[in-house]
């Protein structure tokens, strides 16, 4: 009998041991693959990865959960670097930023930035690279470290909301949040993810984000999805959108201390983060925020309808008096 349970436990071990090593070198593959692409400065101790580019008024982009900079790299970025001098950033344990805690890059653990945590961390990033007044444009989740960012400081020009969370949803999360978002999901389940999605998945995790459009060529083979797929970004990603509904409710409350432009852009067939749920409220929660629906657009109208944001992001700077 005690033979046999020795057997199994090493067993056990050996799996372990073997999984950790194969979500290893998917690690070191994806580094590999897709290094940084812009500079790594030092930001109260904290690695935070940026891209700097153009000239005219300040425009800061923050990409959606599961992104890096990339997303913005693709094409959008160079459609505005004429007009606006563009930061875009990595987000907290995300690309090639670093995780703002030591208890945040803990494997069994549910510890992460919130968003005005990862607001106030981009905000010193970007004064460090001597932005000024800039315009905080976010997508998807970065949508709700934009408002955050405009709740916690009054020295920015205005907010553009790009499919952006706003407000707090019905229901639950898919189950895959709520299992890689848990202590005992990011210790266990993360690194058998990790170490044997296959590359299909993330095709079609790509699909279903941009549907009912296309995702534009090129566009997986850029964004650097296997970046995703390493464990500490797994982690990070997972527990910021599990947990993420009772900050939204809280910050949602404070709205109303946003005097600022802002500018929503959001697509009516957004089945990732919905219309009616999130962006078609602001107008009753922020003075003077304009909405522009995108009839038949899903989640990422940055690359769909890319003129509908360059337009809103420009309604922006004149009312700001930036142009």
């Amino acid at each position: 009998m005690k033979t046999g349970l020795y057997v199994l436990l090493g067993l056990v071990a050996l799996l372990v041991v073997l999984v950790q090593l194969l979500a290893a070198k998917r690690d070191r593959d994806a580094a590999a693959a897709f290094p940084p692409t812009g500079q790594i400065i030092d930001v109260n101790g904290v690695d935070v990865h940026v891209e700097q580019m153009g000239q005219g008024p300040d425009l800061v982009l923050i990409h959606g959960a599961s992104g890096n900079t990339r997303d913005f790299t693709f094409a959008f970025a160079d459609m505005v670097k004429d007009r606006y001098r563009v930061t875009i950033l990595d987000r907290p344990g995300l690309g090639w930023t670093e995780q703002i805690a030591p208890e945040h890059k803990a494997a069994w653990s549910t510890a992460h930035a919130n968003p005005t945590e990862q607001a106030r961390l981009l905000k010193a990033a970007t004064d460090q690279l001597g932005v000024k007044s800039p315009i905080v444009l976010g997508h998807s989740f970065g949508g709700i470290v934009a408002l955050a960012w405009a709740v916690e400081f009054d020295d920015l020009a205005g907010v553009v909301s790009v499919a952006g969370v706003a407000n707090p949803w019905p229901g639950d999360l898919d189950w895959t949040y709520q299992v890689n978002g848990s202590a005992w999901g990011g210790g266990l389940m993360v690194p058998v993810l990790s170490a044997f999605v296959p590359a299909t998945y993330i095709d079609n995790v790509v699909s279903n984000i941009f549907a009912p459009q296309a995702a534009p060529e090129g566009y997986i083979d850029h964004v650097g999805p296997a970046l995703i797929l390493r464990r500490v970004s797994m982690r990070a990603n997972a527990r910021q959108v599990n947990w993420l509904r009772p900050f939204v409710v809280d910050l949602s409350q404070r709205y109303g201390d946003i005097d600022v432009p802002v500018e929503v852009v959001h697509g009516d067939a957004d089945t990732i983060v919905p219309l009616d749920v999130h962006s078609a409220k602001l107008p009753g929660q922020i003075a003077g925020a304009n909405v522009t629906v995108l009839p038949g657009a899903g989640h990422m109208p940055q690359h769909t309808h890319p003129a509908a944001v360059i337009d809103a992001i420009d309604r922006v700077a004149a009312r700001a008096g930036l142009r």
